[in-house]
């Protein structure tokens, strides 16, 4: 979910979804928008008896609220401050939800006058609540992170970015390579301890929440599955980029703390580096995949400006991971593709 400004005109969804909370609360209220997502969600904040609600509008055709219910309940036992439901009604796809506030750690990065040291205790707090969430880690309880969902994830790369958005034919020699990569990376992805994932938890989904740590949003996806997922998330951001160096100072505070803690980290921090580097590769083919879907198919097209950095991002493991050879062939045979079409 992303705080927006713009005020669109009510449409039939959100009149229906202010009939159900008069329903709810006795009193016709009117809302302002509060967010959106990838997805289908919309986000509507309304004040009431003193207190800002947030009101979620899923359409049930193209989303399910049970996931979010779910996870949101065990994300609470874990001790993560999540919005807590007030009113749900599944059948419409309309839940009534706390208000987490209007900050989230993105828009506070973002600022001009942020210092990259301030950033140390944001996700300190970060690190302590996903920890939490890892802590009560249940197999059978998500939806599992196993082969068949990692292929068809990074599937979305050369279908909806190489094909649909730079128009590229994918040819054999591509076409191995793909393969190459992904068999590479499915190999090293697959032995790695599994917990509970979020599978969205970066600054843009974590909000600031004075004295009760950070609060949590947008983890209706969550599955059961690597460790390193998460972690590599919230510091391979899709709309944040940091230092290398300091991303790898608070890799070594998390890996230290999960230690700690019990988790099922690698002994090495080298080898939970490499692990890092090999499901963040994963995710970043299937976060450029997933915006040129959500550009093509659901005209949101803004989400394009943000696929450079995980090229970025891309480069960066293939010159820290040589034995990734088919990352950095593909990477070579994009760049030499690109330059013709121009």
């Amino acid at each position: 979910m992303s705080l927006e400004t713009a005020q669109p005109p009510v449409d039939q969804r959100q009149q229906q979804l202010e009939q159900w909370l008069a329903e709810q609360l006795g009193v016709q209220l009117s809302g302002q928008p509060a967010g959106s997502d990838a997805g289908f969600r919309r986000y509507f904040r309304y004040q009431h008896n003193g207190r800002s609600l947030i009101a979620m509008d899923a359409p049930p055709d193209k989303e399910d609220c049970r996931p979010f219910i779910n996870v949101a309940a065990m994300l609470a036992r874990s001790g993560v401050h999540v919005p807590e439901i007030l009113a749900q009604d599944l059948a419409r796809g309309f839940l009534l939800l706390s208000d987490l506030g209007l900050q989230t750690y993105l828009d506070v990065m973002n600022r001009a006058d942020f210092h990259l040291d301030q950033a140390d205790d944001y996700f300190a707090d970060a690190i302590e609540a996903l920890i939490k969430f890892q802590l009560s880690s249940q197999p059978d309880q998500l939806p599992p992170y196993d082969e068949a969902l990692l292929r068809q994830e990074l599937a979305l790369f050369p279908e909806w970015y190489l094909q649909r958005h730079l128009g590229l034919t994918i040819d054999d020699t591509c076409s191995q390579l793909l393969q190459s990569l992904f068999d590479q990376l499915i190999s090293q992805i697959l032995p790695q301890q599994n917990v509970y994932v979020h599978r969205d938890f970066m600054p843009r989904n974590l909000m600031v929440n004075q004295g009760v740590g950070v609060g949590v949003l947008d983890f209706q996806d969550a599955v059961y599955g690597p460790i390193s997922y998460d972690i590599s998330s919230l510091f391979k951001d899709a709309f944040i980029s940091w230092p290398e160096d300091k991303v790898t100072e608070w890799l070594q505070v998390y890996w230290t703390q999960a230690q700690q803690a019990g988790l099922p980290v690698p002994d090495s921090f080298t080898d939970f580096q490499r692990h890092c580097d090999i499901m963040a590769t994963q995710r970043h083919l299937k976060v450029i995949g997933i915006f040129a879907r959500i550009a093509y198919r659901d005209g949101k097209f803004r989400y394009l400006t943000d696929v450079p950095r995980f090229f970025d991002y891309l480069k960066t493991v293939a010159q820290r991971r040589p034995e990734l050879t088919a990352l950095s062939e593909l990477l070579a045979l994009l760049e030499s593709k690109t330059q013709e079409s121009l």
